[in-house]
């Protein structure tokens, strides 16, 4: 399906008077991330910036500290559109708080590119993202399976405002009460993303679960913090699956620490989405989604050219 709004849908005459003439022969796309404290966002700007090289564009790729920082991020979008570029991608810490400059963009003829992380609006011309309620139901069957179909398990994950946060929950969650009626979700805590948090966390569902058979962290960090919660409170017959990959998790499944987990694309999405900006800011029709896939891994096909291609330190 493509979507019918295209540039001069949107408004190209306020585009091209709103540009400086100076702007006119290069496109430049500013790429407004959810942080930079995880190895997966440094894979998604790896993507952008290949983009960039090969269609001939300036790109940036900025984001806060970290994903709790959502005034710091629409502070971040402001001064981007300030510049009036070409089309802007973004990544929404908060799936509604960007509506209003992202209404300003579009009044402005901006095309809106989201990426991982959608917003609750039809502005964006399109997303570029993991199907992230089929990819954690994924994880939720491998939960099932490897905890044999019965027994409590818990979820840490990173926020319930971002599209991420919230659809990685309802899969996982969902997949659960759907399929195994045996299964019981004891709680479901966010740690920010943050590995210290997500430690925390943990332990506190650990202390207060004494049978609890698996844990599901639902991105980089709540990962790392759950495989630290597991190991410092001795639960190392606690299941554990992760979300994306970085040196630890994937260290963490060589060793048999961490039980899997499941990777995004994220140089595929950072590459779709210049690619998807481009598109639109010449007026040209882009998908209405672009689904950059996902994949389980374990310690039987970390190795295998297809799944190592989409995973990074």
């Amino acid at each position: 399906m493509f979507v019918k709004r295209t540039l001069a849908a949107i408004g190209v005459a306020a585009l091209m008077s709103a540009a400086p003439a100076s702007a006119q022969d290069t496109i430049y796309v500013p790429l407004i991330s959810k942080g930079f404290q995880h190895q997966f966002w440094q894979a998604v700007k790896a993507g952008a910036d290949q983009a960039a090289a090969e269609l001939g564009v300036s790109v940036t790729f900025e984001g806060p500290d970290n994903e709790g920082q959502v005034d710091r991020q629409i502070d971040m979008l402001a001064a981007a559109l300030a510049k009036e570029p070409k089309a802007v991608g973004f990544a929404a810490l908060d799936s509604q708080a960007a509506i209003p400059l992202l209404r300003q963009a579009q009044s402005n003829g901006i095309p809106i590119i989201a990426f991982d992380s959608g917003v609750d609006s039809d502005i964006p011309i399109t997303t570029a993202a993991t199907d992230n309620i089929a990819a954690a139901a994924l994880a939720a069957d491998k939960m099932a399976e490897l905890i044999g179909g019965s027994g409590q398990v818990a979820v840490v994950a990173h926020d319930q405002t971002s599209r991420t946060g919230i659809d990685r929950v309802e899969g996982f969650t969902g997949r659960i009460k759907e399929k195994y009626p045996d299964i019981e979700v004891v709680t479901v805590q966010y740690g920010g993303g943050d590995q210290l948090e997500s430690t925390e966390l943990t332990k506190a569902i650990l202390a207060g679960n004494p049978d609890l058979k698996g844990i599901f962290g639902a991105n980089e960090g709540s990962a790392i913090g759950v495989l630290n919660g597991v190991t410092e409170m001795g639960r190392d017959k606690v299941v554990v699956i992760g979300y994306d990959s970085g040196t630890q998790q994937k260290q963490a499944i060589r060793d048999g620490k961490m039980a899997g987990a499941i990777t995004q694309n994220p140089v595929g999405i950072g590459y779709e989405t210049v690619k998807a900006a481009v598109a639109a800011s010449k007026g040209e029709d882009v998908p209405e989604s672009i689904d950059t896939g996902f994949y389980w891994y374990d310690a039987t096909n970390i190795d295998d050219p297809k799944i190592a291609a989409v995973l990074y330190d």
